[in-house]
């Protein structure tokens, strides 16, 4: 029940921040360079602020038992965690200005689940032929869904996209053995802060194009969406197969196109419906076939 729970509020914040990113960087509030420098930054000072409050006031329960104590407050992330974050915003941010959202999004998850399921594969999780149908069926209906708005794209676009997604792949795949997920994803974000110069660098021509809507938009996608939905996302991680966790993400572009209707009055369609329909019930049959997910022997 909780990685259930865990992972529905994490897939939430995935599309909320797909959405934050679609109006601050298709409407021109902001540049690339500088969101992911506010988006990085709004994470890590959120992060280190809640870290501070949550780390008083574990060292001030006198019953927590101390093992778990110390064990909890060891866990700072690592730097590999962090180049991949950082790899996988700014890779995200530069790519999604060149590229439309379907064909965006369809290198992005494509690369994101090669990633998790390779990986899921070659440490023996076993699936099951109902799940690999199910696996099908859901990529087949994520295609249909973003497939009308895919259009040839830049080798280069393509090109960082995909290596946006399999940053985020690792970034999750490494989340499995966090013991804090609030403390991993609050260290990783502070680490990747040591690129913020060099991105300030690059931007400085566009800074005096920034509108308050893209800080505002930047902060949010940062503090909330990223911060908090990337610890929540690793709190669910542990709790999760990689192969589990590869396929539930094919869910957020429906959910991000759900709230593109709800707060951008984009226009529901049938073929949405169709393809919803089939993603979630495919995502569903394959969390539900537990049988695969036994340890082998």
């Amino acid at each position: 029940m909780r990685a259930t729970l865990y992972t529905i509020i994490a897939l939430i914040a995935f599309a909320a921040n797909s959405l934050l990113c679609r109006m601050a960087l298709a409407e021109g509030y902001i540049d690339p360079w500088n969101f992911t420098v506010i988006r990085l930054l709004s994470a890590a000072i959120c992060l280190s602020i809640i870290m501070v409050v949550y780390t008083y006031n574990l060292k001030s329960k006198g019953d927590f038992n101390q093992a778990d104590n110390s064990d909890i407050l060891k866990d700072k992330g690592s730097w590999i965690s962090s180049v991949s974050l950082l790899i996988y915003a700014l890779c995200f941010s530069v790519a999604y200005v060149q590229l439309d959202t379907g064909t965006g999004a369809l290198i992005l998850f494509s690369a994101v689940q090669l990633t998790m399921i390779g990986w899921g594969i070659y440490k023996k999780e076993r699936l099951s032929i109902l799940q690999w149908a199910a696996f099908i069926v859901a990529v087949v209906g994520f295609v249909y869904l973003m497939l009308p708005s895919a259009a040839l794209p830049s080798p280069i676009s393509a090109l960082l996209m995909a290596v946006s997604g399999i940053a985020w792949g690792i970034y999750s795949i490494r989340g499995k053995a966090c013991i804090s997920p609030l403390r991993a994803t609050g260290f990783n974000f502070i680490r990747s802060l040591i690129a913020i110069p060099i991105l300030l660098l690059v931007g400085i021509s566009n800074i005096k194009n920034i509108s308050i809507e893209g800080i505002l938009l930047a902060c949010a996608s940062g503090a909330i969406a990223s911060g908090l939905g990337y610890s929540i996302w690793y709190r669910a991680m542990p709790l999760l197969k990689s192969t589990q966790a590869a396929v539930v993400q094919l869910c957020v572009p429906v959910i991000a196109a759900f709230a593109g209707m709800l707060f951008l009055s984009e226009q529901l369609t049938m073929q949405f419906i169709i393809a919803s329909v089939v993603i979630l019930g495919a995502v569903l049959v394959f969390i539900l076939n537990k049988k695969a997910f036994k340890e082998p022997i």
